[in-house]
């Protein structure tokens, strides 16, 4: 695979392909297809490819495996492990789908939407909502994430727990491999047993199989009844048993379960313009309760005041505000929405994104602070995520007055002592935002030698050449 600069003339017949108002070279226009959000990973490319059609990303690939050009698919760059940045000091060729923003078709009846990849997730769900349906994949990026990229690192959101994560969210895919050839695997079929489940190859493999163009998404009927509850709880143990009522109690009406520590709700309030603490008390924690109902608004309300009945009787419930409006419901999630961007005014942060067992997460997440404050002594823990599947985000904020680069330097020994933590429950070091670069050795040190030699032999059978998106997920030959 070469990793020196393309000859003028290769660098032209890439720009052939796309035209040359759709092939970016210069400099400032290159800059913010290169870094990830956090600012972790910087990279370096010759070029972005911007196509308009599949036929043109088919064209590209044909040419990138002929001359052994790598080739980085991107999205919406909003991923957290930098698996849309290209390498640094490398040549390679950045493949951004911005441009493959249509909406091929969308049947209500049959709960489907055919979207190309470079659709924004915001306007997916607004089509659906358009249609009296509900796309329910929901991230804080969503204004700007792509299906492509969601559906490459198996996005998963706030709405897991009812819905799935974007693997059960899709039906079926539309790929072009690094050959050029185009899988059309567009089937709107939720039953077909005919052979090996492609789809799922790629889903979750993060650009390094071939490049999603289309996908057939899931939607469901819009709930009648929508409720969501804001509470306080005394501990993570008390937020898990309260966990377990919701369950019992609301069945598959249960959406939304998240647990926010209170130095979190202190951080939105400071930092994130309109968020208010819906209480006058102060609590420890909080869980988010989001129910919908599929009969009527006020089952969904008679079904929330009995939960937190029944929590305040067992004294897992301290205290409890319930919205009133469509825009208190939505200002509840906004908050939850906002805690990891909230910590960057606080200085740097190291952040996790692991899940346990969801039985496992009051242990888990006591012995990893007691290890973390152990290892580094005024370091201010603000774990939150999406308990009812387990997965949390269990980010470290820098210690007041700290030297936030000596802090940052300290990220693989903070990563080492919760992801080990995280193994000895069972977990997984990756629950939602993908391995990319950041997490591509770990994941090697971590899973079984016969798992990673199998996810050698797929990349080798797909991509012979090495072209597509190397150096991530795996480190390349």
């Amino acid at each position: 695979m070469t990793t020196t600069l393309p000859s003028p003339e290769l660098i032209a017949s890439f720009i052939d392909i796309v035209g040359s108002a759709n092939a970016l070279t210069n400099p400032g226009d290159l800059a913010p297809y290169l870094i990830e959000s956090r600012g972790l990973y910087k990279g370096t490319t010759p070029m972005v490819l911007r196509p308009g059609s599949v036929e043109e990303v088919s064209r590209i690939m044909k040419l990138a495996t002929v001359t052994r050009t790598a080739i980085v698919p991107q999205g919406g760059n909003t991923g957290h492990v930098a698996g849309q940045i290209p390498r640094e000091g490398k040549a390679d060729i950045v493949l951004s789908l911005q441009r493959l923003n249509r909406i091929r078709d969308l049947d209500p009846v049959g709960n489907v939407i055919v979207a190309d990849a470079g659709c924004i997730l915001a306007d997916i769900q607004k089509a659906a909502d358009d249609n009296d349906r509900l796309f329910p994949l929901s991230l804080g990026s969503e204004g700007s994430a792509r299906i492509g990229g969601n559906l490459s690192t198996n996005a998963g959101g706030t709405a897991v727990l009812a819905y799935g994560n974007m693997r059960q969210l899709c039906l079926g895919l539309e790929v072009v491999l690094p050959t050029g050839e185009i899988w059309d695997g567009l089937r709107r079929l939720k039953k077909d047993n005919t052979g090996y489940d492609l789809r799922d190859l790629f889903i979750g493999a993060e650009g390094t199989l071939g490049v999603i163009t289309g996908a057939v998404l899931k939607m469901f009927p819009k709930p009648l009844g929508h409720q969501v509850a804001f509470a306080g709880v005394g501990s993570v143990e008390h937020a898990l048993a309260l966990f377990d009522k919701a369950s019992s109690l609301c069945g598959t009406a249960l959406t939304g379960f998240e647990l926010m520590p209170r130095l979190g709700v202190e951080f939105t309030t400071k930092h994130i313009p309109d968020v208010r603490d819906p209480m006058e008390t102060v609590h420890p924690w909080y869980v988010l309760i989001d129910i919908s109902t599929s009969d009527s608004a006020e089952s969904a309300e008679r079904m929330v005041h009995e939960l937190l009945e029944q929590g305040i009787v067992a004294g897992l419930v301290e205290n409890a505000v319930i919205a009133t409006s469509e825009e208190q419901r939505k200002a509840l999630w906004h908050m939850r929405e906002s805690m990891s961007p909230a910590q960057k005014p606080e200085g740097g942060s190291i952040k996790h994104d692991v899940s346990v067992p969801v039985s496992s997460i009051p242990a888990f997440m006591k012995e990893a602070d007691t290890a973390v404050m152990r290892a580094m002594p005024g370091a201010r823990i603000c774990s939150f995520g999406h308990m009812g599947d387990g997965n949390i985000h269990y980010n470290i904020s820098q210690p007041v007055d700290a030297d936030k680069q000596a802090f940052l330097d300290r990220w693989r020994e903070m990563n080492a002592i919760v992801h080990g933590i995280v193994l000895k429950y069972n977990g997984s070091i990756s629950a939602e935002h993908g391995i990319g670069q950041l997490k591509r050795d770990e994941l090697a040190a971590v899973r079984p030698e016969i798992e990673i030699e199998l996810m050698r032999r797929i990349k080798h059978a797909f991509d012979p050449a090495g072209i597509m998106n190397p150096d991530k997920v795996l480190r390349a030959d």
